[in-house]
């Protein structure tokens, strides 16, 4: 069983060569991948939310350190699913892990294995040649007993399905432990070579996906029961704002809230568009933050009939 804590981080040698690759992060929703995503870029490339299934695509978040570029990429929750666009997330999840230098699944510290982990796991047994790194995230909520019991289910689960984990890491990206150290255990397993993305790059990811992915995060706050599932956002339009002056530009963003009745239509934009007012200052700060750039904001909620189980709607809205 090979399990890391920073004492026994690997001793770096000037004479490594560069390595560069992907590594991606499989799990069950919520278990935390977006949030270490995020730690390990430094800066916010995924969104998050206490709602599972949060992530709907790929995300690329670029990692650069002087001896190697870790691209991670953060992929949506595996489940069993129960609509059209379940069943092509989890198609998205294992293209991914098809084509990735490093597997890391994450495996919440705070709750024990189920059925969901045994799944992925068994998944995971398939795939002989990549390196599979078991990834304990959210050890900030759990004693040192509680954790202790998880790395030693974790190392028996792998065992069980006939394969060995490369490594066995407890993290927390909210406390950032052992954050760091994660790095340093996948940067080995990538292919040598040079840098694939230029120096600075944090993400691969069009700008337009990344502001529609604010505007659905500060939707999906307070939201409960069915409802996050229903909320998908498109942005229609980016144009500068004609006739402003050079040093006090303005962008204008137009998107659309979808859901997928119109009952759900009064909860998105609550008593008096009170609701849809928060939900436009929440992600415009996001916004002018991820552009640096002052944002007009023109938000509108339309229904789309039942989008997650009509695939001409599935693709209007880029699935």
């Amino acid at each position: 069983m090979s399990v890391r804590s920073q004492s026994s981080k690997p001793s770096e040698s000037s004479e490594a060569p560069h390595r560069a690759g992907f590594a991606c992060f499989v799990g069950r929703p919520n278990a935390g991948k977006s949030t270490l995503t995020n730690a390990l870029v430094g800066q916010k490339v995924a969104i998050t939310a206490d709602q599972p299934q949060t992530t709907r695509h790929t995300v690329r978040g670029i990692v650069h350190r002087e001896d190697a570029q870790l691209i991670l990429v953060d992929t949506p929750g595996l489940h069993k699913p129960r609509t059209l666009l379940g069943e092509r997330l989890n198609d998205v999840v294992r293209t991914t892990w098809a084509e990735v230098d490093v597997i890391g699944f994450c495996l919440p510290a705070n709750e024990k294995l189920g059925p969901g982990d045994r799944f992925i796991a068994k998944e995971l047994a398939s795939i002989k040649k990549t390196p599979k790194i078991a990834i304990v995230t959210k050890t900030d909520l759990v004693d040192s007993k509680t954790l202790a019991e998880q790395l030693i289910a974790i190392d028996q689960l792998g065992k069980e399905l006939g394969f060995e984990w490369a490594e066995i890491v407890p993290v927390s990206a909210v406390a950032d432990k052992q954050v760091d150290l994660l790095a340093d255990l996948i940067v080995p397993l990538l292919p040598e070579g040079p840098a694939l993305y230029p120096e600075g790059d944090l993400t691969d990811e069009p700008e337009q996906v990344m502001i529609a992915e604010l505007i659905r995060e500060a939707a999906l706050e307070g939201v409960r029961d069915e409802l996050p599932h229903s909320i998908a956002v498109v942005v229609e339009e980016m144009l500068p704002r004609e006739g402003r002056p050079a040093d006090k530009p303005l962008l204008d963003i137009h998107a659309f809230v979808y859901i997928e009745r119109p009952s759900q239509k009064g909860i998105i934009i609550g008593p008096k568009g009170q609701r849809l007012k928060q939900v436009g200052i929440k992600s415009r700060k996001q916004i002018e933050a991820l552009l640096g750039t002052p944002v007009f904001l023109d938000l509108h909620v339309k229904v789309a009939k039942d989008w997650q189980r009509d695939p001409r709607q599935l693709r209007k809205l880029g699935f």
